[in-house]
C-alpha cells in the first residue's frame, strides 16, 4: 500500500455558483501530511528504504518537509529536513511531530537545500528532493489518475506552481491518461512567480529573492522540466497578490470548512478572484486543492491584517 491515500473528488457548489462554471476539487489538503506532496515523497521514500538506506535528508519550506518526515516515521527511518528562514513555527513544529530533526539555514529554500546537499557523504544516506524528480512527479500524477477513475468531466487543471513538481506530474498524469489536450492553468504568487517570468523571458531564471508571503512558493527558480513543459503542454501562467491568496484561503474555509495556506488560496484565487478572464475559455475547470499544513486561522487573519494595510 503507498503512504499516500485516495483524496476526495467533490463538487464546489459555491465556487460553481461563485463562477458560473462547474468546479470540481482534488481535495489533496486531506492526505496524511497535510499536502499532495505526499504522494511523490512517499513513492520516492518507500523506494529508497528498498534500496537500503538508513537516513533521509531532505530540504524544504514546508510542506515537502512534512511529507518526508512522515514517510520517514511511517518506514521507521531517520528524518533530517533543513529548512529557510521564512518557514514558519507552525511548520517547524510539524515536521519535528513526526520525529524528524530540523535545521534552520539560509534566507530561502535554495540556501536550505545547499546545506542538504552537503550532508550526503555517507552513501547510506538517500537526499529526498522536494520537487525535482521524475520518480516523484510519477507519483504526484496518481491525482489525475484517480480523477479518471472517478470519470470526472473537466476540461481545465488549475494548480499553484512553486518549484514545478505539482505541474510536472499534473502533466505527466493528463498525458499517461490520454489528456494531453487539457490546458493547465498555472498560478503562483506575486513575489514567488519565477515559471511566469520564465516563460515571458523565454528562457529559465531565477529569482533575486522570494517576496511573497506563500513561502512553500518560494523556489526562485523552477525545475528545468516545468519549464520545459511550458514549451510542450498548454500551460497558461498567471500570478496572484499575496492578498488574492489570502482572502481565498478565508473565503474557501468559509465555503468548505477546509483551512489551506497561501500557496494553495493562489490557485484558489483563480477562480475566487479571477475566473471571468482567466478562466473564460472554460466550463469545468478541476482544481487542486495542494494544502497546506503550514497555516493556522490565527496567522491567515495576521497575513489579512498585513497586507491590507
Amino acid at each position: 500500500m503507498p503512504l499516500h491515500i485516495n483524496t476526495p473528488l467533490v463538487h464546489s457548489r459555491a465556487l460553481s455558483i461563485l463562477s458560473g462554471k462547474s468546479v470540481l476539487l482534488k481535495l489533496d489538503a486531506l492526505q496524511p501530511s497535510g499536502s499532495f506532496k505526499l504522494r511523490g515523497v512517499g513513492a520516492v521514500c518507500e523506494r529508497f528504504a528498498q534500496q537500503g538506506k538508513s537516513t533521509f535528508v531532505s530540504s524544504s519550506g514546508g510542506n515537502a518537509g512534512i511529507a518526508v518526515a512522515y514517510a520517514g516515521r511511517q518506514l521507521s527511518i531517520p528524518v533530517t529536513v533543513v529548512v529557510p528562514e521564512s518557514t514558519t513555527d507552525h511548520a517547524k513544529k510539524l515536521i519535528a511531530q513526526e520525529s524528524a530533526k530540523v535545521i534552520v539555514h539560509g534566507s530561502s529554500w535554495m540556501e536550505a537545500n545547499a546545506l542538504a546537499q552537503s550532508m550526503l557523504e555517507d552513501p547510506s544516506v538517500a537526499f529526498v528532493h522536494p520537487f525535482d524528480d521524475p520518480f516523484m512527479w510519477s507519483g504526484h500524477a496518481s491525482m489525475i489518475d484517480e480523477v479518471v477513475a472517478a470519470k470526472a468531466h473537466f476540461d481545465c487543471v488549475v494548480l499553484s506552481v512553486g518549484g514545478g513538481g505539482l505541474l510536472s506530474g499534473v502533466v505527466e498524469g493528463l498525458l499517461r491518461n490520454g489528456l494531453a489536450h487539457i490546458p493547465v492553468v498555472a498560478i503562483e504568487t506575486q513575489g514567488a512567480d519565477s515559471l511566469a517570468r520564465s516563460v515571458s523571458a523565454g528562457h529559465l531564471i531565477e529569482l533575486e529573492a522570494i517576496t511573497s508571503i506563500a513561502t512553500s512558493l518560494g523556489a526562485k527558480k523552477v525545475c528545468a522540466n516545468a519549464f520545459e513543459l511550458t514549451t510542450k503542454h498548454d500551460i497558461r501562467c498567471h500570478t496572484v497578490s499575496d492578498l488574492e491568496a489570502v482572502n481565498a484561503c478565508e473565503q474557501f474555509l468559509i465555503d468548505h470548512r477546509l483551512l489551506v495556506e497561501p500557496a494553495c488560496g493562489a490557485s484558489l484565487a483563480a477562480v475566487y478572484e479571477h475566473s471571468h478572464d482567466l478562466l473564460a475559455d472554460f466550463q469545468a475547470p478541476l482544481v487542486i486543492v495542494c494544502g497546506g499544513a503550514t497555516a493556522n486561522p490565527m496567522q491567515i487573519q495576521n497575513w489579512k491584517k498585513q497586507l491590507s494595510s
